[in-house]
């Protein structure tokens, strides 16, 4: 018995977009070809895959199995697809993301793509997750990553997720009083409605002490002592703190990244460029 990867593909697509429907729009097939494909990769292995006995997407336990080797064998393939069939791929993909995700965790990622594919000309904007969800829809973008709420993978696949902290100066002095003074970015910003929503929440009183397009402008006023402002954990740099309710602020949600891609035939190297950001971040 072989393993075919067009059908280990399907299968893995169906998993990070969550249905059928969705896996077909990526992978430019008919929801019966992927429907098909799944049944036969499952009579192959002799093992249901996937429970269709729920509202929700659910793996079966060799599903799961499946999925974590098989995503190991699908980015093995194509790295060495990438080395030796395809050192032509071309073209140009314009890529969105926010810019403190694009500091921290996006450079090595895009790196190693452009070392695999160097005729591939990526052109990379930096912005806020509102304004780059305008920007995809009107066209602007072939893919985007977008900061969302914990929901699962109805809007794009999820490669990132990490808590939200609050942090200050090695001081604290922005803590003094009651109201807390904010260091957040201009709206429409996600972390300044979680900031907003949290302290409200807690009914503690707030104020907006600055506000700053970029992560080095919003660190610089933290670390001032201007005011708080909320990261992702890991991305707190050395010299500052994080705070919590032992200072009484309120806990924050868990944030995620998305990526989306649009859906109608996008080109090989939005695909392919698509396909790495997902294997190389739940690698990370």
């Amino acid at each position: 018995m072989q393993l075919e990867l067009d059908l280990l593909r399907t299968f893995v697509a169906i998993v990070e977009t969550g249905g059928f429907t969705r896996a077909a729009e990526r992978l430019n097939k008919t929801q019966s070809t992927v429907s098909a494909q799944i049944k036969k990769l499952e009579e192959q292995l002799g093992q249901t895959l996937i429970a269709r006995d729920t509202r929700n997407l659910a793996l079966t336990a060799h599903g799961e199995l499946l999925l974590e080797r098989g995503r190991e064998l699908l980015r093995l393939s194509d790295d060495l697809l990438s080395r030796l069939a395809e050192p032509e791929l071309e073209g140009r993909v314009r890529l969105g993301t926010p810019e403190d995700f694009a500091t921290s965790h996006l450079p090595q990622v895009l790196a190693a793509f452009s070392r695999a594919h160097p005729r591939v000309r990526l052109e990379v904007t930096c912005e806020l997750t509102r304004r780059l969800e305008r920007q995809f829809r009107a066209g602007h973008h072939d893919l985007v990553l977008l900061k969302r709420d914990p929901m699962g993978p109805s809007m794009g696949t999820r490669v990132w997720r990490e808590p939200l902290v609050w942090v200050c100066n090695a001081y604290g002095g922005a803590l003094l009083g009651d109201e807390v003074s904010l260091v957040v970015s201009p709206e429409p910003c996600v972390y300044r409605e979680r900031a907003v929503g949290a302290l409200e929440a807690a009914g503690r009183p707030w104020r907006i002490a600055y506000q700053s397009t970029s992560l080095a402008g919003s660190l610089a006023a933290v670390r001032a002592g201007l005011g708080v402002t909320i990261l992702p954990r890991d991305m707190v740099p050395a010299g500052y703190q994080v705070i919590g309710p032992n200072e009484n602020m309120p806990d924050l949600p868990d944030t995620e990244i998305a990526l989306c891609m649009k859906a109608r035939r996008p080109v090989q190297p939005v695909v392919r460029l698509y396909e790495h950001i997902v294997q190389a971040l739940e690698a990370t």
